[in-house]
């Protein structure tokens, strides 16, 4: 799971800790033993901070709801771990186009895997699906892309990377509160600090679940008395992963959209996010999905990621909820069509415009402030083209009479830069 999206609000969070049990003192049940990554020497100066922060942070993580017995327990392995630092302040020159993510993403191995992996689950899928509604090729799908189906969930160990980064990284916070967040998983007794294992930003267990996440849904689904997600089995996160997306707008029988063809005389300013209209409406305006058949029922948007030469989709509300999952189109459309390959359907059936050549982070951040100087863009400047961007980029091109598809390319920087 991405960072951004896993915040609780604080009486949230303080209302989970009013009801959470003490400190554990029976084993913890880990499954198969793994060996957590060794932490890398620190400079004695950092290290030095960090033990300071521990100290000063205790007063604050106790009166967040952890015990004081938890607190030192869990804090005696928090250590400075630079590696976590290298990793957060890392920055990708190039952005990767849709296309490639979603080989990647929906490919042969992981469409095989996902097949094995429903034949063998099959039983406890049903089971999951009946509770919460979520198809079962559409839960595989969050589990391949999170970790691989398990195979990546990260040998971090949680508490010393927390530290590090409430201490010393870009968001501090935000950090703090996942790591209170995690302080509370161990006073609760479903892991142990030495087992509590994952990501170097915090994410844990088979679909990657932030500490704030899990303990807003994660689910004791097999009935052990822990929701026990780091284990080598899935169940308990298979079905809070199904528990997070129910309680986060998934409809019972409803589909997550699909692809669609658009009519040669299609209005392109209704594409994106920001415009919703119902099936009917948009099969009245010539919109046919693609393979025939009637469009799936239900409100929803178009969109095309690669713009108006790459294929279009119409997204109903399952799609934002996996959205809330990670707020990444791309993502979405991954878990979509690798839900759909599993489940024996169809991939993509459009063309991307493979030919196109990425931008660069410096030529992104120039989009952005080139569009912020001519009035069209109040974001941040940062490289990232999410919902805002493409919508500045969508009223840039009506403005000056190109095809509004919100889509960032060379072209587009060149107009920008006249």
């Amino acid at each position: 799971m991405t960072i951004s999206r896993m915040l609780l609000s604080t009486a949230l969070i303080g209302a989970l800790a009013a009801c959470a049990a003490p400190l554990a003192t029976a084993p913890v049940s880990t499954g198969a033993a793994v060996t957590p990554s060794p932490i890398p020497a620190a400079a004695p100066g950092d290290e030095a901070g960090l033990q300071r922060f521990v100290q000063s942070f205790r007063s604050r993580a106790v009166s967040s709801g952890v015990s004081p017995a938890t607190y030192d327990r869990a804090m005696r392995i928090a250590r400075y771990n630079p590696e976590v630092i290298r990793l957060d302040r890392r920055q990708a020159e190039f952005s990767r186009p849709v296309w490639l993510y979603l080989d990647s993403a929906v490919s042969d191995v992981r469409i095989t895997t996902g097949r094995q992996k429903l034949a063998q689950l099959g039983p406890t899928l049903s089971r999951i699906e009946a509770q919460y509604g979520v198809p079962r090729e559409i839960v595989l799908a969050v589990w391949g892309m999170e970790s691989n189906f398990g195979a990546n969930r990260g040998r971090m160990q949680i508490i010393p990377s927390l530290a590090t980064l409430a201490y010393d990284g870009r968001r501090g916070e935000m950090f703090q509160n996942q790591l209170i967040a995690a302080l509370k998983i161990i006073q609760a007794g479903d892991t142990d600090p030495e087992h509590m294992l994952g990501s170097w930003a915090g994410a844990m267990g088979h679909t990657q679940f932030m500490p704030t996440s899990y303990l807003q849904y994660a689910v004791d689904f097999n009935g052990d008395g822990r929701r026990d997600i780091w284990s080598e089995d899935p169940t308990d996160s298979l079905a809070s992963t199904a528990a997070y997306l129910a309680r986060n707008g998934w409809q019972r029988g409803q589909a997550w959209g699909a692809e669609v063809q658009l009519p040669a005389n299609f209005n392109m300013s209704l594409i994106g996010k920001g415009t919703r209209r119902s099936s009917g409406d948009w099969s009245a305006q010539g919109v046919r999905r693609i393979g025939g058949g009637s469009l799936p029922n239900g409100n929803g948007s178009i969109i095309m990621p690669a713009g108006a030469r790459g294929p279009a989709f119409l997204i109903l509300d399952n799609f934002r909820s996996i959205l809330r999952y990670n707020n990444s189109d791309n993502y979405a459309l991954g878990v979509a069509f690798l839900g759909e390959r599993i489940a024996g359907r169809p991939g993509i059936q459009g063309s991307w415009p493979r030919s196109d050549r990425p931008l660069s982070t410096s030529e992104r951040e120039e989009i952005q402030r080139r569009l912020a100087q001519k009035g069209f863009y109040r974001g941040e400047i940062d490289g990232l083209f999410g919902s805002a961007t493409m919508e500045s980029v969508s009223a840039y091109q009506r403005s000056i009479g190109v095809t509004p598809d919100g889509y960032p390319t060379s072209i587009l920087l060149d107009q920008l830069r006249r």
